[in-house]
């Protein structure tokens, strides 16, 4: 495995982390009284769309999964439309396991909507950018062993850890602490955010301990 392909998923994600350190900073030049506990609603508007945003960039300049094949510019025009009704039927589907497994039905809508859309650019956004609005190389990206290059492998683990952060992040909500970072769905949001950055630093710092044992073969 080489040590530059390495490298160039580190910096990759070093950079996407790069961007909730500014989704949370840099807003704060612009609007008045801006904060990612005071101003929520805002800052997961902020923070969505900056993920998404370098999470793009990034895979059109490094082209991970680059297919040798030429597209036509109907091809592409039909692939951008798939992935953004793929990534709003995420969303949606986001938000319909975030109520079942106990937030507001109608109270909160907007909240648990936008938490959705975090989650989703956490997750389904990098899928789309890697393996396109394809569902069975998702199953196969996901399934054991299913993971061909170092790419796929960090899109597993910051994916798991993105959702193993939200989940972790609900256990405080129910406590009577009183604490501002308690109200919904702030802590899950926050919890998902700290999974997201984890895995990004993770994934790179396990391939290359790992790299000996990993061997990726084309199927």
């Amino acid at each position: 495995m080489r040590e530059a392909e390495i490298r160039r998923l580190l910096a990759a994600n070093l950079l996407c982390a790069l961007s909730i350190v500014l989704a949370a900073v840099a807003p704060a030049f612009f609007l008045d009284g801006f904060s990612v506990l005071g101003t929520h609603l805002t800052w997961l508007c902020v923070c969505s769309v900056c993920v998404a945003t370098f999470n793009i960039v990034l895979h059109l300049v490094l082209k991970p999964n680059q297919s040798p094949k030429r597209r036509s510019f109907t091809h592409k025009i039909s692939r951008f439309l798939k992935c953004c009704i793929y990534f709003f039927m995420s969303c949606i589907l986001f938000h319909a396991i975030i109520v079942l497994y106990g937030a507001p039905l109608i109270e909160l809508v907007t909240e648990t909507f936008l938490f959705a859309v975090l989650l989703s650019a956490f997750t389904t956004l990098q899928c789309l950018c890697l393996l396109g609005p394809n569902i069975q190389a998702w199953i196969r990206v996901f399934s054991k062993n299913g993971a061909m290059s170092i790419w796929e492998s960090s899109l597993q683990i910051t994916s798991v850890c993105s959702v193993l952060g939200a989940w972790f992040g609900a256990f405080p909500i129910p406590l009577d602490w009183d604490r501002p970072w308690q109200v919904w769905p702030i802590s899950c949001s926050l919890g998902a955010t700290f999974g997201y950055m984890a895995g990004l630093i993770i994934a790179p710092l396990w391939i290359h301990w790992n790299r000996k044992q990993l061997t990726y073969k084309s199927r």
